[in-house]
């Protein structure tokens, strides 16, 4: 029996629930969030066809997941890949480490910013980094991933648990003008012959997960960020939680807000041992802000330490001419987060509201000056870098 098929906007119509989800943002009645929100659906219905039909388990492949399209605040100096696995089956990664600062792997019934038909908050089960790998002399190395690690086996090794489907690798650089990024391949080690053509009733399920992607994710992600607002509220840092799919990092949230000819001044001590860390800057959706042609976020090996050891940064529209501005690209409400990632203690920052005019009062008196010249060679070095780095 052949399967009848409707006109596509049939099965595009639960992307209006995803609209109707601007009932929680802050600013509901506002044209400009409206417009927003249906940016933000865009951009998530786009990644959604890797999600769902590029690869599946028996035949996986690296897939882009959050970088293209900056939805549900990617770390900008992660470059997320995606692929499907199941329980069923094992798979070896094989490549070239080459210099990235770390590469992460992690099984997981499902990454959070993939929600099938029941996923809302994706269960993580296993991760580990490049330090936990072994690795040749020449940077090449090899991961089994699997239900069970054979009997006498003692080469690299991850476990995928009963019914994980996701495994999510990052490649997360600190100097992201120098570093370069892996090669590397996945290979399922049981094989199921060639890949087929989908049948149409195949294809309209995956539209259907499309279309209903946006909506999960927007509920869970507003969800996040307003339950911050409501624990702390507005211009705090809410007490370092671990989440996510890293079992060694610790996030550290924060709404922000302030009025034209106002900035805010972030300040925080910094671990003793810290491995890696990094804020970045979201928009009032919970999207990361643009961080290629803006410098909307810093890192460990980019970031100005003060001299008492503190860390200072300043989130202003306009350029403070002092290190570590975060550039709120437009927005005056949204979400800051900060990592610690495998760290010996995970501070909490405090967050002030001041007018531009008064910023260095607020900062250590021998802080540098940047000057424009300065600042536009930063920019430059870091859109040049941002460029070289597969994001698709």
């Amino acid at each position: 029996m052949t399967t009848q098929i409707g006109p596509l906007s049939q099965y595009l119509q639960p992307l209006e629930d995803a609209v109707n989800e601007i009932a929680n943002t802050w600013r509901p009645d506002d044209p400009e969030y409206r417009a927003d929100v249906y940016r933000q659906i865009m951009m998530q219905l786009s990644y959604g066809y890797f999600a769902f039909f590029h690869a599946d388990p028996e035949h996986p492949d690296w897939a882009p997941l959050w970088n293209p399209v900056y939805t549900l605040q990617p770390n900008p100096d992660d470059i997320y890949l995606y692929a499907p696995i199941s329980s069923d089956y094992s798979y070896r990664i094989s490549g070239d480490r080459v210099s990235v600062f770390m590469i992460t792997f992690t099984t997981a019934l499902s990454s959070a910013g993939l929600p099938w038909e029941n996923d809302l908050v994706g269960t993580y089960y296993n991760d580990i980094d490049s330090g936990d790998l072994q690795v040749e002399p020449d940077g090449t190395f090899e991961l089994l991933v699997s239900a069970e690690k054979p009997a006498g086996y003692t080469g690299n090794w991850l476990k995928i648990a009963p019914g994980a489907r996701v495994l999510m690798t990052r490649y997360r650089s600190y100097d992201w003008i120098n570093e370069v990024d892996p090669r590397m391949s996945i290979e399922c080690l049981d094989p199921k012959g060639l890949k087929a053509r989908l049948s149409p009733e195949q294809i309209l399920e995956r539209i259907d997960h499309m279309a209903r992607m946006p909506v999960r994710a927007t509920k869970l992600f507003y969800a996040m960020q307003n339950a911050v607002k409501a624990n702390v509220g507005v211009n705090v840092f809410e007490p370092a939680v671990y989440g996510g799919s890293f079992t060694r990092q610790v996030y550290l949230p924060a709404v922000y807000e302030f009025e034209p000819g106002e900035a805010l001044i972030v300040e925080t001590d910094l671990p003793a041992q810290r491995r890696y860390w990094n804020w970045q800057l979201n928009d009032p959706y919970f999207n990361a802000t643009e961080y290629v042609y803006r410098l909307s976020s810093t890192n460990g090996h980019f970031a100005h330490v003060a001299s008492d050891g503190r860390f200072y940064a300043v989130i202003a529209q306009e350029d403070p001419g002092v290190p570590n501005w975060l550039d709120a690209a437009g927005f005056y409400q949204g979400t800051i987060y900060g990592r610690w990632y495998d760290c010996d203690s995970h501070p909490v920052p405090t967050m002030k509201r001041v007018k531009v005019s008064e910023i260095r009062d607020h900062l250590p008196a021998d802080t540098p000056v940047v000057t424009p010249e300065e600042r536009a060679e930063e920019l430059r070095q870091r859109v040049r870098a941002c460029q070289r780095r597969r994001r698709w």
